[in-house]
């Protein structure tokens, strides 16, 4: 169980790492801030080049965490977050599948490994801090976190639509 679990952390946190690299630096053909903040703007972002920044952040740092198994509810919480704001605001309207499944399975995994917990090797038991963790507490709280850092962003961070474009 224990290479399972650090199998799907190191898969599964490194290519969340990947896709903050793409979003901060550009690397791996991704836009850099500059152009993951164009596409933030385009869907209605009110600050998207700060908003690039916190993205990558998110998915580089959450990443690198779940990778190595520190801190494993924060990585959970940042890689939850980003999930539901990339459902919400890009892929939901594609439908499940062939839309938005990937990333929910992202988010499954996340919160899951908050709840099972980063494993016997990783940073958190080396630490002793993973005894600590009560995984469905955490999980849950994690998951709460995640969905009202989401909704605040995808509501209070987004511009409203102008009200006389809309018809009817």
């Amino acid at each position: 169980m224990e290479y399972g679990l650090l199998l799907l952390r190191l898969v599964v946190g490194l290519l969340f790492a990947g896709h903050g690299a793409q979003k901060l630096f550009g690397w791996f053909g991704g836009g850099g801030p500059k152009g993951t903040a164009a596409f933030f703007g385009s869907i209605g972002y009110r600050a998207p080049a700060a908003l690039a920044i916190v993205a990558g952040l998110s998915e580089l740092g959450g990443g690198l965490l779940l990778a190595t198994g520190l801190l494993t509810p924060l990585a959970g919480f940042l890689l939850a977050t980003v999930m539901l704001n990339a459902i919400a605001t890009v892929v939901f309207p594609k439908g499940f599948l062939g839309g938005y499944e990937l990333e929910v399975t992202l988010l499954t995994v996340a919160i899951a490994l908050v709840a099972t917990g980063p494993g016997e090797i990783s940073l958190d038991d080396a630490t002793g801090w993973a005894d600590d963790l009560d995984g469905v507490a955490w999980a849950s709280l994690v998951l709460a976190a995640a969905i009202v850092a989401s909704l605040v962003t995808t509501t209070l961070g987004r511009a409203r639509a102008d009200l006389d474009e809309i018809p009817g």
